[in-house]
């Protein structure tokens, strides 16, 4: 019977597959980021108000919520290769579109078809990942590869704001566009099937019985669940502290995107720091140690409250040090939570990518949407409030999850 050998080692050889997936999870990032400043010289074109700038990334985003719950089970039945291949040559063409459109209406309808990109990357891309190396060097892989794509929202804004200044705006698309083209020859090369005809799959006519077994399995939504409790302080800071720190602080843009810098600094510690202790723990340990940073980030995020009555002046500076604080524990821990998760159930591994993206995409959606009635509510108090309950519910959940699978893999809990 036929099945894939796991790769044992990392090298420049076995690391040409992960590096044109995450080319490719780069463009369809800056798909988002590099486009917004773009989005004033759309409208101005399209002869529309400014109201439609949000718009946009609103359509992408339901572009890459809308196939994830398909393009894990298609790849489970048909092979991950044409599946991605396919996924990449399909985000290309409608990229390349954007030369067509000519009306606000139908660029809207591209994004969306754009934003689809998006469910390709963790339901088949990260989960061919996961197959193909072995259970260590997945986790170093993932958050290697988890640096490369932050440089997407650290540099696609300001370079979307240079290109425009030189060429038009539709010169963005087919930049992206070339970069996928570059990623989807690497796949092309060098990506592994790990699917075989031999593998025992239920059709996919049965999907919805599928992730209804899954969504049962209580061990499996513990541990999908933990990841966007953990991630909540970073998600929730990026889609509120424009507010916090333009209008409650009165920063201009500039100064706000220096005070992204440490935050997203932290997240890329985080994840070099697990790719160094994975080679020396046990696996899970970085998850368990993480409670420690994060625990650290509520009280400085909660003294950054109490700051202004004992000084004269109002500063982001101890919320900042207290997101940095929770961002650090991120990458620490996500990518081994994303691993303990895809093994937690013996269904076919493109389902439970799906269900994982699925849970953690809700998670997020609502955790983003509670951080905005937080803030809108009491201000800075009520999101920092929110943030850190998100906190206190991993603390309190991750121990047991994890020693559970440490257990399992028999090694020693912390």
């Amino acid at each position: 019977m036929r099945s894939i050998s796991k790769i044992s080692q990392i090298n420049r050889a076995t690391l040409l597959f992960p590096f044109a997936l995450v080319l490719f999870e780069f463009a369809v990032y800056i798909a988002n980021d590099m486009v917004q400043p773009a989005m004033l010289m759309v409208t101005q074109e399209f002869k529309v108000d400014a109201s439609w700038v949000p718009l946009s990334m609103a359509a992408f985003l339901i572009g890459g919520t809308s196939l994830s719950w398909l393009t894990g089970p298609l790849s489970d039945q048909i092979g991950r290769r044409p599946v991605l291949l396919g996924g990449v040559f399909f985000f290309i063409v409608s990229c390349l579109a954007t030369y067509l459109v000519h009306s606000i209406e139908s660029f809207m309808a591209l994004r969306v078809l754009q934003g689809i990109g998006l469910c390709f990357i963790s339901t088949v891309g990260y989960a061919t990942v996961q197959e193909a190396f072995d259970e260590k060097n997945a986790v170093k892989v993932s958050a290697l590869m988890s640096n490369v794509a932050l440089l997407a929202p650290m540099i696609g804004p300001l370079g979307g704001a240079a290109l425009i200044e030189y060429a038009p705006w539709r010169s963005c698309f087919l930049f992206i566009a070339i970069i996928s083209f570059f990623a989807l020859i690497g796949l092309w090369l060098k990506m592994p099937e790990t699917v075989f005809s031999h593998t025992e799959k239920p059709p996919i006519s049965r999907i919805f019985h599928e992730y209804l077994a899954l969504f049962k399995q209580s061990r499996f939504v513990m541990l999908a669940l933990l990841m966007p409790m953990l991630g909540m302080p970073l998600i929730g800071w990026i889609a509120i502290s424009p507010l916090i720190l333009v209008n409650d602080f009165g920063y201009n843009l500039l100064e706000y995107g220096l005070w992204q810098l440490p935050v997203l600094g932290s997240l890329v510690l985080g994840n070099f720091c697990l790719m160094r202790a994975t080679d020396h723990w046990p696996l899970g340990r970085s998850a368990l140690i993480s409670c420690w940073p994060l625990a650290g980030g509520v009280v400085l995020i909660l003294l950054g409250l109490l700051f202004p009555l004992f000084f004269h002046f109002n500063t982001p500076l101890l919320l900042v040090l207290g997101i940095c604080c929770c961002t650090f524990s991120d990458g620490l821990a996500t990518a081994v939570l994303y691993r303990f998760a895809l093994t937690a159930s013996e269904q076919t591994k493109g389902t439970v990518s799906a269900g994982i993206s699925i849970i953690v995409t809700v998670g997020y959606t609502i955790g983003i949407e509670v951080a905005r009635l937080c803030y809108l509510a009491a201000g800075t108090l009520g999101f920092t409030l929110a943030m850190s309950a998100f906190s206190c519910y991993y603390i309190f959940k991750v121990r047991a999850c994890v020693h559970s699978e440490m257990s399992k893999r028999h090694s020693p809990p912390l």
